[in-house]
């Protein structure tokens, strides 16, 4: 199976070598854990270590305030953006009632994203988050099947995808809209417990990954995990 390299330091050993190229994957994890760190270093380091496009889909309302965050670990994201090897689009959604609508409005933001990704020829994918589609659309039932939706067709854009969500913080808690760990083929569990942080690989498919919980920290230069050391299940709150 081919893989791909998350660019995470210390996470590939514990996934084979890094993720099935075409999966989509999800981070999951409460307020403060590091999602949308560990999403952008995932486009950062995969354009610049391993020459793959990548496309940050978000709904942050400033895109400032993104590529300050980034190149507040010192990554440059401005010469990446110059050379397409990095884009950076806010996802254009707002609260439509109408159901009809609404699903006609994701088809023309898939079509938005579809083309940007053509555009660089990226090969990586965010989505972050998840949990903010919540916002435009707050019955529960419509948003599952919005997110099925959603999440089938990226799938089509031929790009190892990953997705953020923000849970309650519960570490048996991997989705915020009751659906997302079970669209997609691998999830990933991030704890910040003060004041250490750990990562637990749930589940990656055709993957024989690490069963164990591990710590991390997020240094200057991002996200680092320690695959060697374990922490127990029972300390993560």
């Amino acid at each position: 199976m081919e893989r791909v390299k998350t660019g995470i330091n210390g996470l590939d050993e514990l996934v084979e070598g890094g993720v099935p190229k075409g999966s989509s994957f999800l981070v999951a994890g409460g307020t403060g854990t590091g999602k949308t760190i560990f999403a952008m270093q995932y486009l950062y380091r995969g354009a610049l270590d391993y020459k793959e496009p990548g496309l940050l889909v978000t709904l942050e309302t400033n895109l400032k305030n993104i590529v300050w965050n980034m190149e507040s670990f010192r990554w440059d994201i401005r010469s990446l953006q110059e050379r397409n090897m990095m884009r950076i689009y806010r996802l254009n959604l707002s609260n439509i009632d109408d159901t009809k609508e609404m699903r006609k409005k994701i088809d023309d933001e898939l079509k938005v994203i579809s083309k940007l990704v053509e555009e660089i020829g990226a090969k990586r994918l965010a989505i972050d988050s998840i949990t903010a589609l919540g916002i435009w659309v707050p019955e529960q039932a419509r948003i599952r099947s919005m997110l099925y939706q959603f999440t089938d067709k990226l799938k089509d854009l031929d790009c190892t995808t990953l997705l953020t969500t923000e849970t309650s913080g519960n570490k048996t808690e991997y989705s915020s809209l009751s659906v997302e760990e079970f669209v997609v083929d691998g999830v990933i569990g991030l704890y910040f417990s003060s004041p250490n942080r750990s990562i637990f690989v749930k589940k990656m498919r055709g993957t024989n990954q690490s069963k164990y919980v591990h710590p991390f920290e997020i240094t200057g230069n991002g996200i680092l995990v320690n695959p060697k050391d374990r922490v127990m299940w029972d300390s993560i709150k």
